[in-house]
C-alpha cells in the first residue's frame, strides 16, 4: 500500500498549516520589536552590524545572529525557532535571524553548523533525528553531535502518542494490542517516510508490545496526515500539534502518551507507563548548539538567554499550542541527555532494521 497525494488538498493544508502558525507567532508573543527574519539558504547577505552589547562578560555580540533550522520554512521547528528567536532577539539587543537549510534530515544544516566559525554567530537549532538518530542512520555523517558542538541548553521535548483512526474499534491502548495481536500484520502505521522518527516510534512500539503492524512511509507528513484522516491506515505515531485541531470533530482518537507522565493538554489520556507499557517512551526534542571552541563565556551568555527566554509567560503559552514542553537546565544536563537520547535512538534503529530511502 502507498500514499496517496492530492496537489490541491496537500497545497491548501500547507497554507493553512503556515498562516495558522504564523498567527500564532504574532499573536503570542506582541513585541515591541518584529519577528525574527528568515533567511534563504542558498544565499546570505551581509549583514549590518547594530549597537554592541553592553555585557560585562564580552562585548559579544557586536552583529546579528544566525539560527540555523535545518527543516523547511511553516513546519514546527521553524515556528519554534521563530518564536525562541524573537524573544532572544530583545535579550540579546541584536537580530536572530532565521536560516533554513534543509536536506538529508536535517544533517546537512547541522553539518554547516559544525563546521562554521566558533564565534557564537551561527547556531544550532538541533533536534532528534538530526542529533540522536543521525548519527545511527548515515555511516558517512561529517559530523559528530557530542565532539563538533557546544551544548546550549535544551529548548522543548514533546512526547509522541499513540492514535488511532476512529473506525478502529480500540478505545484505549490495551484493546489496541489485543486487537493487533488477533490479526497480525492487517492493521497499518504511517510517518513521514522510512528512518523517520514517526516510523522508529512505531517500531519501538512493536517492539515493546510484540505486535506486527504494517508500516507505510510517505515522502512527507501533509499527505501522510491526510491519509490517517481519511482512514486509509489505522494507527499513526505522532505529535501533539499535527492532530491537535481534528480531536474535537472525533477525526482522531488518542489512547496513550509515550512518557511516564500525562500530557498537560490532554490530561484524561493515560500515559504508557500507568497502562503497563514501561518500555515505551518516546519523546522529540529540541535544543541550542553552538560549534565546538565557541568561547565559554559566550556559551554562558546565550545560556542564559535561553533560561530567560524559557521561562516568559508569552514564550510558554505559545508553546503550549504547539503541544511542546518548555525545559532549560545547564549545558551539563543537556550533554548528558544527549548521550542518553543517542544509546536509546540508536539502539531503536538497529532493532527496527530502518534505512534511509
Amino acid at each position: 500500500m502507498t500514499g496517496t497525494r492530492d496537489p490541491a488538498g496537500q497545497s491548501r493544508h500547507a497554507a493553512l498549516f503556515t498562516c495558522t502558525l504564523t498567527l500564532l507567532i504574532q499573536i503570542a508573543l506582541a513585541c515591541p520589536s518584529g519577528p525574527a527574519r528568515a533567511q534563504s539558504s542558498q544565499s546570505t547577505p551581509p549583514m549590518q552590524a547594530p549597537q554592541a552589547s553592553s555585557s560585562p562578560m564580552t562585548d559579544w555580540p557586536t552583529r546579528s545572529i544566525r539560527l540555523v533550522v535545518p527543516f523547511g520554512a511553516g513546519g514546527p521547528p521553524d515556528v519554534l525557532a521563530r518564536i525562541m528567536g524573537q524573544a532572544m532577539s530583545e535579550g540579546l539587543a541584536q537580530t536572530v535571524v532565521i536560516e533554513n537549510r534543509v536536506g538529508a534530515g536535517g544533517t546537512l544544516g547541522a553539518e554547516g553548523v559544525a563546521r562554521a566559525t566558533a564565534d557564537g554567530y551561527t547556531l544550532l537549532l538541533g533536534a532528534t533525528s538530526t542529533m540522536a538518530i543521525g548519527p545511527s542512520l548515515y555511516p558517512n555523517l561529517r559530523y559528530d553531535p557530542v565532539r563538533d558542538f557546544e551544548p546550549i541548553g535544551l529548548a522543548t521535548t514533546a512526547p509522541f502518542l499513540v492514535a488511532v483512526h476512529p473506525s478502529v474499534p480500540a478505545r484505549n491502548l490495551r484493546e489496541l494490542i489485543e486487537l493487533a495481536r488477533a490479526q497480525p500484520g492487517r492493521l497499518n502505521f504511517g510517518s513521514s517516510g522510512n528512518a523517520t522518527p514517526l516510523h522508529i516510534a512505531g517500531e519501538m512500539f512493536k517492539t515493546a508490545t510484540g505486535v506486527d503492524i504494517i508500516h507505510i512511509p510517505y515522502k512527507d507528513i501533509g499527505p501522510a496526515t491526510n491519509d490517517f484522516l481519511a482512514g486509509r491506515f489505522q494507527i499513526m505515531f505522532q505529535q501533539l500539534a499535527p492532530l491537535e485541531q481534528h480531536l474535537a470533530s472525533g477525526r482522531v482518537r488518542i489512547l496513550a502518551v509515550a512518557d511516564r507522565r500525562r500530557l498537560p493538554q490532554l490530561p484524561h489520556v493515560p500515559s504508557a507507563a500507568e497502562l503497563g507499557l514501561e518500555g515505551f517512551e518516546v519523546i522529540s526534542w529540541f535544543g541550542l548548539f553552538a560549534p565546538r571552541g565557541t568561547p565559554p563565556a559566550v556559551v554562558r551568555r546565550l545560556h542564559e538567554e535561553l533560561q530567560r527566554t524559557l521561562s516568559l509567560p508569552a514564550v510558554r503559552s505559545a508553546f503550549d499550542r504547539l503541544g511542546v514542553t518548555p525545559q532549560g537546565g545547564s549545558p551539563e544536563q543537556f550533554a548528558r541527555f544527549i548521550a542518553s537520547q543517542i544509546s536509546i535512538w540508536s539502539e531503536a534503529v538497529k532493532r527496527s532494521g530502518a534505512q534511509v530511502d
